[in-house]
């Protein structure tokens, strides 16, 4: 039984780099094959990159968040396309449109936003999707801007009317450890109503810790309880399910087992 955490800012989890490489081992310890590590900002990528050079199980998104298009720096295009071509990495983002926070106007957030997935078109690569209040303008966006290679909905906390407007394109859905909680009725009927096949997980590390953890800060290991999540609301065996979510994030980002 194999788990792949889609989305893990490993950079956040410590500073130090043999603490990072340890978080991974860790991981790998309690059946996390992959983790992909995402970068708030490409100088955190940049650095990170290189901490995790030695760590093979590790793939790379790369790109601006939400957080950081208020201050994208000259050239930041370019350096997306450059660091998109190393290897192992697999993905742009995450990107998207964050209307609670609002690091930047409106415009500015689309206009980034629409400038990844055009990136992403270019590099042939998924891009991951960074949504908070912003549903509408995204689903419109990704109607027209869809790069080829589809997208995956990182830390989906909608109800099941977004996610079935959204089926019809080429996307997936990943939950994180708000899965586990018992005040997210909206997600499980999101969840149940999903075809299992387009259904992702995530650590979100060091963020969105699984309610058997609280009070902790996240780790890549604790994905396991959104596995299980994800089984109770199905109502399969948990074996079937890590099978099924593996099966589904090599499929999302495009990758073979011998990857």
């Amino acid at each position: 039984m194999k788990l792949f955490d889609t989305h893990a800012h490993i950079g956040l989890i410590n500073i130090d780099q043999l603490e990072q490489l340890m978080a991974i081992q860790y991981a790998k310890r309690a059946g996390v094959a992959h983790i992909v590590s995402i970068c708030n900002s490409l100088a955190d990528f940049d650095q990170t990159y290189k901490n995790l050079s030695s760590a093979k199980q590790v793939f790379h998104a790369v790109g601006l968040s939400p957080t950081e298009t208020g201050n994208t720096g000259r050239g930041w295009e370019e350096r997306i396309l450059e660091y998109g071509k190393l290897d192992r990495v697999i993905a742009v983002g995450e990107t998207g449109l964050d209307y609670v926070k609002m690091f930047a106007p409106k415009q500015i957030q689309i206009d980034v936003f629409v400038k990844h997935l055009e990136l992403a078109r270019k590099l042939n690569l998924p891009v991951i999707i960074h949504n908070r209040e912003a549903s509408s303008d995204i689903i419109n966006i990704l109607k027209v801007k869809m790069p080829p290679r589809g997208a995956i909905f990182h830390c989906f906390s909608e109800g099941p009317d977004l996610a079935f407007d959204a089926l019809d394109l080429p996307v997936y859905f990943s939950f994180a450890g708000n899965i586990t909680y018992k005040s997210v009725r909206p997600l499980v009927e999101t969840v149940r109503m999903l075809p299992l096949d387009r259904i992702l997980i995530e650590s979100e590390s060091p963020f969105m810790v699984p309610a058997r953890y609280t009070h902790q800060r996240n780790k890549p290991e604790f994905i396991i309880e959104n596995a299980k999540a994800i089984a109770a609301i199905k109502g399969i065996g948990l074996e079937e399910c890590c099978d099924a979510l593996y099966r589904n994030s090599l499929s999302a980002f495009h990758l073979s087992e011998n990857d």
